[in-house]
């Protein structure tokens, strides 16, 4: 029989219509124009002025409202840091954790994007349209892939009261039809409140290449990091916010900063500087079982679990370390390393911003938040391990010789490499599962340090209340002194759902306040109420697609997590009673956040039919030269028929260089002119790659070259003939035997004129600007 019969879905929804409206806060921002209160006489000599004010937040109950950072790392499990108990040095967030608090049952919502939606709004991620990261986004409420208007995020209230924001690194929330030049922009991150961004905009990006943007404009990395070593993402990052911190504070020293930095670490791809990965060479040959026992015990010596916590079994799709095949332990553990020197490296760079903190005088009063993840580790790296993560996208077999000819390389700018999912457990540890399990802490706990040397008196102590990344916001405004406005830009806003944890600064035993947490991702569903946990696990990351199953029906499983802190234990059998108390909550609180309708699909939901698209009902596109556009406001040319036409002037002597491509080193294809031949090239993942060149060169003059693709079939992996052109002669054909079926790229553009980013294929290097005339070029749907 079904936990959740049909005759118990109204009356679970039914509990909704008991609670009372929460309260509206008491301000409505912007505030009202005041009136003028001075006097206006015939001239100036008998008129009083009344001289504006500065926007300083210094009447909210404290004389100087603290500078805040948050530092958001990306794709983290609980065993990973060394403060946590994990194999990775993490100096930085030590230094935080000595210097405050440290959080042991601090929760997230097991994917990126819903966190970060979660963070800023202080509600729930389906709450805010983003119950699954946007690219997977539907029609319905909860998972739209747009934050409303009703839900203001907390940097939007703190400018309105002075602070000066500045966001460093990912920015997941914009959703994917709106991150080209022409917008909209009121999801960028100064529509979500903040004065200055240098990041990328997506899921993730290249650390050598990275899909660079300042405020709205697109950039090109420069060639090396400030202090003039080889560039890399983090360090350019860390680099721009010192710099945004000290000038801000030279400028104008009244208005308290607030830094947002969230770097692409540790987020595939795994790519550190070399010097770092060498740091952590053969400390990892153990493998993943022997690194969940010896983290386990460091976390039972530093207090981090219970002396009475059970360490959970791997799980019987995972492979043990000893039964791998020698070939196979050298390229995981090598993995392992890169991994590692990526953690440690970003901590690293946290540690100079903070520096730069103290070195201004300003750390006293700086509120630290610490987060060591948005999610658990991610398990996205299949069995197997990948070094380019496009193929997991695009279910692309990678061999293990192409691993073990890159062992020397990996981490580098040539990868776009990721871990085995076992190594995903491990970092997890003690916990059961990894990112996207939303019903078990592997997925959603995560390390948190809070430091206030101004206002919170503990130093390096340990705090367990339950507490959720919705309580961030909440918590930050009371630190501040101002609430949530009941009205934001004219808009009426959605109450706020966390819960401050303000008061675990000074009360290590003072009664949790979050009583209460639901938990949903990909059909996997979880409900934490008053100690217990009941857990409904529908998908496991690393396999493929799960069979259908009746999301009314799960396999629950029912944890006392005040006793069992790593949900080692099932109840279900010793309890029903709670077990199906607890099912019923979760289906009033589905109901009551937007949760409904529950949906495990995951292959259908990215295709961008289910979203917006400025391409929609067109088949005809006329790009002019030097243009990029995001792959989410590019026409989808993946299996299908079309045709590329450039308009070119070749002069006398010749030109070369990029007419079109999207994508790039991981998975693209372009058409480029190259020894006074026109070239189609198409880049399968790098595990296959095809290149067709015209038989004979391209004429001078006024040309119009041309590629037509004709797919065998309009289906994933389909093959396809490519004719090329000049002036109507075909001039060349060849074959593409097997083409993306997803996605092209997650951070690279599609480019006309030249390669930003990297290039499809290493014959060239770029920008590869074509060097003759390029009138337009034009992409018809056949």
């Amino acid at each position: 029989m079904s936990r959740l019969s049909t005759a118990r879905v109204p009356l679970a929804i039914a509990v909704l219509l008991l609670v009372p409206a929460i309260a509206p806060s008491q301000e409505v921002l912007p505030r009202p124009e005041e009136p003028f209160r001075g006097k206006i006489g015939l001239t100036y000599k008998d008129s009083e002025p009344v001289k504006p004010e500065l926007k300083v937040p210094a009447t909210f109950g404290l004389q100087e409202p603290p500078n805040i950072l948050i530092v958001l790392l990306d794709d983290v499990g609980y065993g990973q840091m060394g403060t946590f108990g994990g194999g990775i040095p993490t100096p930085t967030l030590d230094r935080v954790a000595a210097n405050g608090l440290r959080y042991t049952r601090f929760h997230t919502t097991a994917l990126c994007s819903p966190t970060r939606a979660a963070l800023l709004t202080g509600r729930n991620h389906h709450s805010v349209g983003t119950g699954v990261i946007g690219e997977a986004g539907t029609g319905f409420p909860g998972y739209s892939g747009i934050i409303p208007a009703s839900a203001a995020t907390f940097a939007e209230v703190l400018r309105e009261y002075g602070y000066a924001n500045a966001w460093f690194g990912k920015n997941h929330n914009v959703p994917d039809w709106e991150t080209s030049l022409v917008g909209p922009f009121d999801r960028w991150s100064d529509g979500l409140g903040f004065d200055y961004f240098y990041g990328f905009v997506g899921g993730d990006t290249d650390q050598y290449s990275p899909a660079l943007v300042e405020g709205r404009k697109r950039m090109e990395a420069p060639e090396t990091n400030e202090d003039g070593s080889p560039y890399h993402l983090t360090t350019d990052l860390a680099d721009h916010a010192i710099r945004t911190f000290r000038a801000s504070k030279a400028v104008a020293p009244q208005r308290p900063v607030f830094l947002y930095f969230a770097p692409g670490a540790t987020h595939a791809p795994h790519q550190a500087p070399e010097d770092w990965i060498e740091k952590f060479k053969g400390q990892f040959d153990l493998g993943w079982d022997a690194y969940r026992e010896q983290t386990f015990a460091r976390q039972k010596a530093l207090g981090v679990v219970p002396q009475d916590a059970k360490l959970t079994p791997r799980p019987d799709s995972l492979p043990a370390w000893d039964a791998l095949p020698e070939n196979e332990r050298k390229v995981y553990a090598r993995m392992m390393e890169v991994f590692a020197a990526f953690t440690a490296h970003a901590d690293h760079e946290v540690g100079r911003i903070v520096d730069a903190i103290e070195q201004a005088g300003e750390l006293d009063n700086t509120l630290i938040l610490y987060m060591a993840g948005d999610n658990g580790s991610s398990a996205e790296g299949g069995l197997n391990g990948l070094l380019n993560e496009m193929t997991f996208f695009n279910g692309i077999p990678e061999p293990l010789e192409l691993k073990l000819a890159a062992l020397d390389t990996l981490g580098g700018d040539l990868h776009y490499n990721h871990f085995p999912a076992a190594w995903a457990w491990a970092m997890d540890t003690p916990f059961q599962w990894t990112k996207q399990i939303a019903s078990h802490f592997g997925g959603t706990r995560n390390g948190l340090a809070i430091s206030w040397p101004k206002g919170i008196k503990a130093r390096g102590e340990i705090r367990d209340q339950f507490h959720h990344v919705i309580d961030i916001a909440p918590t930050i405004l009371e630190v501040v002194g101002v609430e949530f406005p009941s009205q934001f830009n004219g808009v009426a806003q959605k109450p706020i759902e966390g819960v401050s944890m303000a008061y675990t600064f000074d009360d290590a035993d003072a009664p949790d306040r979050r009583t209460t947490q639901y938990f949903e991702m990909l059909g996997n569903q979880g409900i934490y109420h008053d100690g217990w946990m009941a857990s409904a696990i529908r998908a496991i990351p690393w396999l493929s697609e799960p069979e259908p199953a009746d999301l009314l029906d799960m396999p629950w499983e029912l944890y006392h997590v005040d006793e069992d802190f790593s949900q080692a234990v099932d109840l279900a059998a010793e309890h029903p009673e709670k077990l199906d108390e607890l099912v019923k909550l979760f289906f009033a609180q589905a109901a009551r956040y937007d949760v409904l309708p529950l949906d495990d699909r995951r292959t259908e939901r990215l295709n961008v039919a289910n979203r917006p698209s400025l391409t929609e009902g067109r088949t005809s596109f006329t790009y002019p030269n030097l243009l990029r556009l995001t792959e989410g406001a590019s026409p989808d040319l993946k299996h299908r028929s079309h045709t590329i036409t450039a308009r070119v002037g070749i002069p006398e002597g010749g030109a070369e260089g990029m007419l079109f491509t999207q994508g790039g080193r991981f998975a693209g294809y372009g058409l480029f002119v190259q020894g006074g031949k026109l070239v189609y090239h198409y880049n399968l993942a790098g595990v296959e790659r095809y290149t067709i060149a015209s038989d004979e060169p391209i004429p001078t003059g006024d040309v119009t070259l041309k590629a037509v693709y004709e797919t065998d079939a309009d289906q994933p992996f389909a093959g396809a003939t490519v004719s090329l052109f000049a002036d109507d002669r075909k001039i060349g054909e060849g074959r593409v035997e097997k083409s993306i079926p997803n996605r092209v790229t997650l951070d690279e553009t599609l480019d006309i004129g030249f390669d930003t980013g990297t290039p499809v294929t290493e014959d060239y290097a770029v920008p590869f600007r074509f060097s003759g005339r390029l009138d337009a070029v034009t992409i018809e749907l056949n």
